[in-house]
């Protein structure tokens, strides 16, 4: 997670990577995600924080991590 550690991030979801300058907005789920995995929690707990935070099922919060590692994935961030 390495790539995650540096990006910049604000309140409001505002995804800045300093590295190629490219900047993105998270919702407050995909923020919730990107802490997770920059604090280093384990899919199960980061699942968990998704179902205690919002009105999601733990096979929804476990496939939308899953989705979202992907797209972090596709854009180059982890």
């Amino acid at each position: 997670m390495q790539k995650l550690s540096h990006l910049a991030i604000n309140a409001e979801g505002f995804i800045f990577n300093p590295s190629t300058g490219d900047s993105f907005q998270a919702s407050q789920s995909g923020l919730d995600i990107i802490n997770g995995l920059r604090e280093g929690r384990s899919d199960e707990e980061i699942a968990r924080k998704l179902t205690d935070n919002y009105d999601v099922s733990v096979e929804n919060a476990r496939r939308d991590l899953a989705d979202f590692r992907g797209s972090l994935k596709s854009l180059g961030l982890i």
